[in-house]
């Protein structure tokens, strides 16, 4: 078992910096998750560290091992590709098992990796099989499998996911939980899916153009975003913004937005003080904008009045696309919820969770205040 760290890692292709002063410590035995939109730079940071692509500053170590100029085959690490990569014109048995051989293991050993694998994954009957005859999913197990079986320090995921639906995505995400757990072993996982990185991670690195946002456990990345840019991308539906100004009146303070103003709790006035006066983002998530009628009773409730757009019916919940004025905006509300498109009706803040953002700081990725 290893841990894993990025020590002032970069990574150039010519004028192009794909990872930027990438400083990360992966404790041993952790699933941590790299997160972002495609481009910013989370696949080439694995890469990186599979020594599939030459780093341009810094170090990566395993363990205590500076890795650098070490060949990728003796890193001792596995790798899982969104591709499965199977060989078709063999068995999922000698699939798993051909890393071994090339090993030259003794043919015990590596009965006994790929039967232990194979019960782990629920492959047991598949190993006579060849890829053509197995589902998107078996398939996904088999390539991870022929990882398990090599039993290396570190497992890489890149994106294994993405080839499978929707119902088999959400049963593979909870199996690699649990091969996780089983296996003790360090998994990094990268993923464009900010759903997967919240069900699975111990911890959650969020990347944007090329550099680290935030690193933090998913509960706290969703409660305490570091600025705009992970408030946005965490959760879903995304958080909502406008564009504001605070104020104070009659020893009152209120976020203003043109067409409708909140206030800010007594007890939050002291921290916003910085920003009285000032041009600020204010960020709300749609599950903490009720229906007066099913509001939680214990929340400091600001009214909005709003016009209905569009409804979704989700089942357990409906979403609802909302206008007041230039402002358009989603809630997550109660599904005994009756409205239509057109509907005018008031919807309730809870001013018990909100963001503000300071773009004076940082135009284009707000800080949180």
């Amino acid at each position: 078992m290893a841990s894993v760290t990025y020590d002032h890692v970069w990574k150039r292709y010519g004028d192009v910096v794909a990872v930027q002063d990438l400083n990360l410590a992966i404790e041993d035995k952790e699933f941590l998750v790299l997160v972002g939109p495609s481009g910013c730079g989370k696949t080439t940071a694995l890469r990186c560290l599979a020594g599939l692509e030459e780093i341009s500053e810094g170090q990566v170590m395993i363990g205590d091992q500076v890795v650098n100029d070490v060949a990728p085959k003796d890193r001792d690490i596995a790798m899982v590709f969104q591709s499965y990569a199977l060989y078709p014109h063999m068995s999922v048995y000698d699939n798993m098992a051909f890393g071994l051989k090339l090993r030259k293991l003794e043919k015990e050993d590596i009965d006994r990796r790929v039967q232990e694998s194979a019960q782990i994954l629920g492959i047991e009957g598949l190993l006579k099989r060849k890829p053509k005859e197995l589902s998107g999913g078996q398939r996904q197990r088999v390539a991870v499998g022929r990882a398990i079986v090599r039993e290396p320090k570190v497992f890489l995921f890149d994106e294994p996911l993405s080839n499978l639906d929707a119902k088999l995505r959400v049963q593979t995400r909870a199996e690699l939980s649990k091969l996780h757990k089983r296996l003790e072993t360090t998994f990094i996982y990268v993923t464009h899916d900010q759903t997967e990185a919240m069900t699975m991670a111990t911890r959650i690195a969020v990347m944007n153009k090329g550099k680290l946002q935030q690193l933090d456990t998913p509960q706290v990345l969703y409660d305490h975003p570091a600025n705009l840019f992970v408030a946005g991308f965490i959760g879903s539906p995304a958080m909502n913004f406008f564009n504001g100004k605070v104020s104070v009146e009659d020893g009152a303070m209120f976020v203003n937005m043109d067409t409708f103003r909140v206030r800010i709790p007594d007890h939050d006035k002291e921290r916003y003080q910085s920003v009285v006066g000032k041009d600020i983002i204010f960020g709300i998530r749609p599950e903490d904008i009720h229906n007066p009628q099913f509001a939680p009773p214990s929340i400091i409730a600001e009214p909005v009045d709003v016009t209905v757009d569009v409804t979704e019916l989700m089942g357990n919940e409906i979403f609802l696309y909302l206008v007041n004025g230039t402002h358009d905006f989603i809630a997550r509300v109660d599904p005994r919820t009756h409205v239509d498109f057109g509907d005018k009706m008031q919807v309730v803040f809870n001013m018990d969770n909100f963001h503000i953002f300071d773009p004076s700081l940082d135009p284009e990725n707000p800080p949180v205040v």
